[in-house]
């Protein structure tokens, strides 16, 4: 499956950057989560929040991913790792899929390895995304 472009805003990227820094500075062995993250970045078209289209998913982005494996939906909000409890759906930025759906947008299906495999799902619908709401402090 081909990779398409993804967006991102000026503010989560800057906050992304500074979490992947924080990281090279101390030694991790297993830096797969960082490494990922770190790809998408480069790849990723950056765009003001003003800007940014309100189907696109951005940190702090609450969606429905429709497993195409298993044909399950679910509802995650994508947040940065302090932030992550999987109990109440909020989903690391460096949990596989959360890298995997950062910058995405609805309709989009996406193709991701995870621990257990590889695995397919679409972005069925954003139901909050803090730039479209004009949060932009989040």
């Amino acid at each position: 499956m081909a990779k398409r472009k993804i967006y991102i805003t000026e503010r989560d990227r800057q906050r992304l950057e500074d979490i992947i820094a924080a990281f090279d500075e101390v030694d991790h062995r297993d830096r797969g989560d960082i490494d990922a993250l770190a790809a998408e970045l480069r790849r990723a078209e950056t765009m003001s929040a003003k800007d940014i289209p309100a189907n696109v998913v951005t940190m702090n982005s609450r969606v429905v991913l429709h497993d195409l494996g298993s044909g399950e939906e679910k509802t995650y909000t994508l947040v940065f790792p302090r932030n992550a409890n999987v109990d109440t759906g909020a989903i690391s930025v460096l949990a596989p899929v959360g890298t995997a759906i950062l910058g995405y947008a609805a309709g989009d299906e996406i193709e991701w390895r995870v621990p257990s495999g590889t695995r397919r799902f679409r972005i069925e619908k954003v139901l909050y995304q803090p730039e479209a709401a004009g949060d932009f402090h989040l």
